[in-house]
């Protein structure tokens, strides 16, 4: 059972940029819109361009590696829209609710327990003023409540230092939520790598690496 990970921030918050110290070997990117990684040597890392929900799933599946991104996830909703904005009625809306929730159906129930997959996802507010993940519109946020998916949701954010952090726990006003005491700052460094490991160790999925050295 594999774990999604839900990482919101609006655009140029340091979502992407947060994959910068990864190793090149460790992650694949699964980029849903083509963009070029905004750090030095970026074009290193195991990248799949053009990543719709077909591309994803086979990536998946192969389980070459451990850890995943899927970077700009709101555009397969975007893109399923685009792609069905010829055809009429309520029902498109709830077959694209369907698509990304099967996506990480696919995730949680069909990759082993030691992969974790980052969605980076940008924000949009809602009409009462809170943060919330970016859809297509009210129509699909009635078919799925994208952060009600997840265990762990950070929030990508630009101190008044001009730096680059995650929040870790809601203000009241944003989806942000962790697992008890895995994080002990409500603000920690953009660094998606120091996230992965404290996943990992939480739930101790590197035990068995850890068993075979000792072995």
């Amino acid at each position: 059972m594999g774990i999604p990970v839900l990482i919101l921030g609006k655009s140029g918050s340091g979502k992407s940029t947060s994959l910068r110290n990864f190793n090149s070997d460790e992650v694949g990117i699964l980029n849903v819109a083509s963009k070029p990684l905004p750090f030095r040597n970026g074009n290193k890392f195991k990248i799949i361009n053009n990543a719709d929900y077909v591309k994803i799933a086979k990536a998946l599946k192969k389980h070459i590696l451990n850890t995943y991104v899927i970077d700009d996830s709101q555009y397969l909703m975007a893109f399923d829209s685009f792609a069905n904005a010829g055809v009429k009625g309520y029902e498109k809306f709830t077959n694209m609710a369907v698509n990304f929730y099967e996506l990480l159906q696919y995730i949680i129930r069909e990759t082993p327990p030691d992969v974790i997959v980052y969605l980076l996802h940008h924000t949009e507010e809602s009409d009462t003023g809170d943060i919330k993940a970016k859809t297509i519109g009210k129509m699909l946020d009635q078919q799925l409540t994208i952060e009600g998916l997840f265990s762990i949701v950070l929030m990508a954010i630009i101190g008044e230092d001009g730096n680059h952090y995650f929040l870790t726990r809601s203000n009241g006003h944003n989806p942000v939520k962790t697992p008890m005491d895995m994080f002990g700052d409500e603000r920690i460094d953009n660094d998606l790598k120091m996230v992965d490991t404290a996943i990992r160790e939480y739930y101790g999925l590197n035990n068995k690496e850890e068993e075979t050295e000792n072995e």
